[in-house]
């Protein structure tokens, strides 16, 4: 079987294309650039020149390859919104490939879109709030509405390890290193749930591997939650700082853009996903991880 792949070249697609080469499938991975067209043939993989906004080379893609595994995200925070409508449009590009087949296609979203109080589970459909990402769900929706054979898999706020240099958690410590505190908001009892990048990955290739009811989610999540204290009492004791409880309204000045991901509530079950794959997540915890070396060394 051959797999289209999405930001192949990603913290997470990386470990999914391996993933899946390890496990004897073939992979065209979509590349920008040369430095990504390298990367992908030194993994084994096939290279597939394209981007996210070129529509065109989406579909040739899903439509040499039997299934497809949407990785891809545009991570510019000042035009974010218009990068999540940017998600859905690719989303509907792919799956206008897709029509009139039964090719696998997984999309991905993430659990923070569904905090809310108590816990977040796969059947989670509709938000509170308004967030511009619930674009890659209302999408799905839409292609399954379509007959595309899709499911979504929500990945955790934080997903991490080895190589990881955007998500929460190298944000959360390089604020903490600015400013010289690593800080919580209130008492810092609210929870991010996590998975390591390599549980994450394996959950990508089961999911493929296993017939699903269109529409189907899973969330790949090996720990519920995590308090947001814990991870800040460790990054504080790693960078020998003081660890500080701030008002909302300091955490607005100390977190700025970041407020939002330091004071979110997400608790996440993923029991359904892992009855449904047998999904059972053995790689380090974020809190194994940050007594590490990784997240702490001058390479960061």
């Amino acid at each position: 079987m051959k797999v289209f792949v999405t930001g192949a070249t990603g913290f997470v697609g990386t470990a999914v294309v391996q993933e899946l080469l390890s496990a004897g499938y073939q992979v065209l991975g979509l590349a920008r650039s040369e430095e990504s067209v390298k990367k992908l043939i030194e993994a084994g993989a096939e290279a597939h020149r394209g981007d996210l906004t070129d529509f065109e080379s989406l579909k040739s893609g899903a439509r040499l390859s039997d299934a497809v595994i949407h990785l891809g995200f545009v991570h510019d925070f000042g035009r974010f919104q218009e990068m999540c409508i940017l998600d859905g449009e690719v989303i509907g590009a792919i799956g206008d490939a897709l029509s009139g087949t039964e090719k696998p296609f997984l999309i991905t979203s993430g659990t923070a879109l569904f905090s809310k109080d108590g816990i977040t589970t796969e059947k989670d459909r509709s938000v509170n709030h308004p967030h511009p990402r619930i674009a890659t769900e209302n999408a799905a929706d839409e292609q399954v509405a379509r007959g595309i054979n899709l499911a979504v898999i929500r990945l955790s706020p934080s997903v991490h390890g080895h190589g990881d240099k955007i998500g929460f958690v190298p944000l959360f410590i390089k604020i903490a290193k600015e400013k010289g505190v690593s800080a919580v908001i209130n008492d810092g009892n609210n929870h991010w749930p996590a998975v390591h990048r390599l549980d994450a990955a394996r959950l990508y290739r089961l999911a493929l591997e296993k017939p699903f009811e269109k529409g189907t989610r899973y969330h790949a999540v090996a720990e519920e939650g995590i308090q947001l204290k814990k991870v800040a009492a460790e990054i504080a004791e790693r960078l020998s700082i003081p660890l500080a409880s701030l008002t909302p309204q300091e955490a607005e000045q100390h977190f700025s853009w970041f407020t939002h991901f330091a004071k979110l509530d997400n608790q996440s079950s993923s029991a359904q996903t892992k009855k449904a794959l047998d999904w059972n997540p053995v790689h380090p915890t974020l809190l194994e991880d940050l007594k590490g070396p990784y997240y702490f060394s001058e390479h960061q």
